[in-house]
C-alpha cells in the first residue's frame, strides 16, 4: 500500500478548508506501528487549529488526537504480536521523565504530526494500549485525549478522593463529561455548571448532586446551597471565564482549584489575598503522562464506564461534525468513522 484517505487541512479560518484526499501511506520506522484507524473523535484543539487560533500551527495538517482501531504493520524491533490486535492510542508524544511536567519537545498527536483523522496512522509502539474489551470503537476513540487530560486534572493533580466534593464546570462538552464519569466513579459528589440548563438537567440524570447555569444571577449561591455544610472539594475548570473569582470563593479552605485550559481568557481582579488565606492550592495541568492513560483506562475498565458519544458521522461528512462542534450543540464526544 502506498496511498491513503486522510482528512487534510490546508488553510485555516474555516471548516471548508478541511478535504479527504489521498496522501502517503505511514510505513512505521523502528519503534513504531502503523494503525488501521476504525474510529476517531473530535476535540477543541481540533477546532481551534481550523480556526487560526492555536499556537505554531504547521500545514497542510491531518488533524485527530483520538483514534482507535488494529495495528495493521509493525515497524523494526516491535514485537509482531501487536499485529491485528484491537488498540486505542495514548496522543500525549515524548512527555519526557519527569512526571510532574511535559519537557519541551512534548507534542500532541494531530499536528505537527499526522494524526487520526486518516485510513492509518503510525504511531511509537508506546503509545499503543489494547482497547478496552467492553467498549465499542467508537467509544474506545472518545476517552484517550479527554480521558488523560480529565483523569490528572482529578486524581494526580487534584487528588479527589472518595466523599469529597468536586464542582465540573462547563459541562456537556467531550472532556467535561468524562471527568464528571470518571468523578462519579471514583465515589465523589459531584455539581456542575452551564450556560445550558439541558445540559445541567442531563447531568444530574447521570448521578451528579445538581448544578447551575453561570448566566443566571445567583448561581454561586445556588452551588453552595447544593453543595451544604460540606462545601466543595475540588474545583475543575477549562475555562477560566469572568466567573473564576466566585470559584475561589466556593472553594473549601485548603481546597483545590485545578485549571486545564483558558477558554474564556485571563479573568482580571483576582482577589489573592483570599486564595492565601484560604490556603488554597491552585493548580496547571495539561494532557498526562503514560501512567495517567494507563491509570484511566484501568478506571474504565474496572467500573465498566462508556463515554456519552453524542453523535457518529462518517469521514466523508467531516465538516458536519466540525460544525457541530463549532456550533456548541454537542452533549458528549463527536466521533468519526470510515464508512468500510
Amino acid at each position: 500500500m502506498s496511498r491513503m484517505k486522510a482528512v487534510v487541512l490546508h488553510e485555516t479560518g474555516d471548516v471548508k478548508h478541511l478535504k479527504v484526499e489521498e496522501i502517503d501511506y505511514p510505513k512505521p520506522v523502528a519503534g513504531e506501528v502503523t494503525i488501521k484507524i476504525r474510529a476517531a473523535a473530535l476535540n477543541h484543539r481540533d477546532l481551534w487549529i481550523v480556526q487560526g487560533k492555536y499556537a505554531k500551527i504547521q500545514l497542510p495538517a491531518v488533524l485527530g488526537s483520538d483514534g482507535t482501531g488494529t495495528v495493521h504493520e509493525v515497524g523494526e524491533g516491535v514485537d509482531r504480536a501487536w499485529l491485528n490486535r484491537e488498540v486505542v492510542i495514548n496522543p500525549t508524544l515524548d512527555w519526557g521523565n519527569n512526571p510532574r511536567f511535559q519537557q519541551k519537545t512534548f507534542q500532541i498527536l494531530g499536528m505537527p504530526r499526522r494524526g487520526t483523522l486518516a485510513e492509518y496512522v503510525a504511531v511509537p509502539v508506546t503509545n499503543v494500549h489494547p482497547k478496552p474489551s467492553h467498549l465499542s470503537f467508537e467509544e474506545a476513540a472518545a476517552i484517550p485525549l479527554g480521558g488523560v487530560t480529565g483523569y490528572r486534572a482529578l486524581f494526580t493533580r487534584g487528588q479527589l478522593k472518595a466523599g469529597e466534593t468536586c464542582l465540573i464546570t462547563g459541562i456537556g462538552g467531550g472532556v467535561s463529561s468524562l471527568i464528571m464519569q470518571m468523578a462519579l466513579a471514583a465515589g465523589a459528589n459531584v455539581l456542575v455548571t452551564s450556560g445550558s440548563g439541558g445540559k445541567i438537567e442531563r447531568a444530574v440524570e447521570m448521578g451528579v448532586l445538581g448544578g447551575a447555569n453561570y448566566t443566571q444571577e445567583g448561581w454561586p449561591q445556588k452551588l453552595q446551597a447544593l453543595a451544604g455544610s460540606r462545601g466543595i472539594d475540588l474545583v475543575v475548570d477549562s475555562a477560566v471565564g469572568p466567573g473564576f473569582p466566585e470559584l475561589i470563593e466556593l472553594v473549601n479552605y485548603g481546597g483545590r482549584i485545578v485549571v486545564y485550559g483558558v477558554t474564556s481568557g485571563n479573568p482580571g481582579g483576582l482577589n489573592f489575598r483570599r486564595i492565601f488565606w484560604k490556603q488554597i492550592n491552585l493548580l496547571g495541568t495539561t494532557m498526562g503522562t503514560s501512567l495517567d492513560f494507563e491509570n484511566m483506562i484501568r478506571l474504565f475498565e474496572s467500573k465498566n464506564l462508556h463515554p456519552f458519544i453524542d453523535e457518529v458521522f462518517l469521514f466523508e461528512n467531516h465538516r458536519q461534525a466540525f460544525q457541530r462542534m463549532l456550533d456548541g450543540k454537542q452533549a458528549g464526544k463527536i466521533v468519526l468513522k470510515w464508512s468500510r
